[in-house]
């Protein structure tokens, strides 16, 4: 595990930054080269959307490793990584739009309403877009942690939205070997942190037996 020094490290958050747009320089890059095979409208489509579920993934992640690694350093990369998932969930939307639309928005509202699996991946995007508008201090503030923290909670629902829509892509190619590996994952990481509330509550409420017994004076 890196160390909490590196983590603090000024140089630290511009490095992520510029890792986690590696994916969209090399989009770019295969665009601007003629590099992205036979069919680059379904390649830039589908790639954008396996990338916002592995930065929904990452996102997902920081916290179980934050907790279990005892290296609390790693929550100030936690926004910027759920940014990112907003990033590509955009780019995703944009490519639909602009190959499969031609940005044509009546056609686009109508095949979200007729064709299930892009209706769900419009719904998860529609619900992660209050979250990124939410991400700031200062919104933090103005909704006050409580309603903040119940808001954000949305993300388990955008995560299962998101498995059901990659699982659907998937299904008229029998591809179902990827879908598994990220319900898998996503499972693991949200199963993490309902186990890890249960013991949080169950720790907040003392038992009977350690109530202190009040005594009745004659």
């Amino acid at each position: 595990m890196i160390s909490s020094k590196a983590l603090l490290h000024p140089a630290a958050k511009p490095l992520v930054f510029i890792l986690c747009l590696l994916p969209f320089a090399w989009l770019i890059y295969g665009a601007a080269t003629d590099n992205l095979g036979a069919n680059p409208a379904e390649y830039l489509s589908r790639s954008t959307g396996d990338w916002t579920l592995r930065f929904l993934c990452l996102t997902l992640a920081v916290t179980p490793l934050r907790v279990m690694s005892a290296t609390p350093a790693l929550a100030r990369f936690r926004r910027m990584l759920g940014l990112f998932t907003y990033f590509y969930v955009v780019l995703h939307l944009l490519a639909f739009s602009w190959f499969d639309m031609g940005f044509d928005l009546d056609e686009i509202a109508r095949d979200i309403a007729k064709r299930p699996f892009i209706l769900v991946g419009f719904s998860a995007f529609v619900l992660l877009t209050p979250l990124a508008a939410t991400s700031f201090n200062r919104a933090i503030k103005a909704l006050g942690a409580k309603r903040w923290q119940a808001l954000h909670r949305l993300v388990y629902l955008v995560a299962g939205l998101a498995i059901l829509h990659f699982f659907w892509m998937r299904a008229g190619k029998n591809n179902f070997a990827e879908v598994a590996v990220y319900a898998a994952i996503l499972a693991t990481l949200l199963g993490w942190r309902l186990v890890n509330r249960l013991k949080s509550r169950e720790a907040a409420v003392p038992s009977a037996s350690a109530r202190p017994v009040s005594r009745v004076r004659g």
